[in-house]
């Protein structure tokens, strides 16, 4: 805490972001349970998850997605990649407070499985938050080109902090993708978060600008996260300064 121009204390906020794929709420032991992905969420408080690998189906009655955000308490915004009549397919976006503006981007190679990003901007304790959720593809070609369309969704905004978030398929500490991020974000934490029974590949990232805001950044291990996902959630904690 530090004194403002008025001399009273001006505290900094905590938010918390995860970065989590739900393997379409399919556990290492087959079952679809997204009551047990909303348990793992509920426990970690956080102000904005990302999704990937949601399969939207009807649970109980209502889409998943509405499932996580109303016993979550959160609001939805929902990036499917893949239509499908029973069930889209994709990114999920939810968030403690309602994002001030959404959008969608299509950044899918020709050939290759659809991928997207979900963009929502929000004005919290006085700044400018965007927040990016994405799903890169299986190869590297597929991620150079994901990588540079991202940037330039990154470029063609304003914001004064900027928070990516999500699955990036890439498991090689030195590659093109986590070089061009650092040119915007920094280095980027890397933590073990595949497979979840003994997560050794770093897949799941989450990068900040500025990066000087990120106070800590740690993977869920335990044996319901364990259970749940084929991956393991990634957390970080940001400390917002007084505006």
């Amino acid at each position: 805490m530090t004194p403002d121009d008025d001399g009273k204390l001006a505290a900094s906020r905590r938010l918390r972001v995860v970065t989590y794929n739900v393997h379409a709420c399919i556990g290492s032991d087959g079952e679809f349970l997204p009551q047990r992905i909303c348990e793992v969420l509920d426990e970690l408080h956080a102000d904005f998850i990302a999704i990937q690998e949601l399969e939207d189906r009807v649970f109980g009655d209502e889409p998943v997605s509405d499932y996580l955000a109303r016993n979550l308490g959160m609001h939805a915004y929902r990036g499917a990649t893949l239509k499908r009549q029973d069930a889209h397919y994709g990114n999920l976006l939810l968030s403690r407070e309602a994002a001030a503006t959404t959008c969608m981007h299509d950044i899918s190679v020709h050939g290759r499985e659809p991928r997207g990003i979900i963009e929502a901007g929000y004005n919290l304790s006085g700044h400018r938050i965007r927040v990016l959720v994405t799903h890169f593809g299986l190869k590297g070609a597929e991620r150079r080109k994901q990588v540079r369309d991202l940037l330039r969704v990154i470029d063609g905004g304003e914001s004064d902090i900027d928070v990516l978030a999500g699955d990036l398929n890439e498991w090689r500490p030195v590659s093109y993708t986590f070089s061009a991020l650092k040119k915007r974000f920094g280095t980027v934490p890397r933590r073990g978060t595949w497979p979840a029974r003994r997560a050794l590949l770093a897949l799941d990232s989450i990068c900040v600008s500025p990066s000087a805001l990120c106070h800590e950044v740690h993977v869920v291990n335990t044996a319901k996260t364990r259970l749940a996902s084929d991956h393991l959630p990634l957390v970080s904690d940001l400390h917002l300064p007084a505006a």
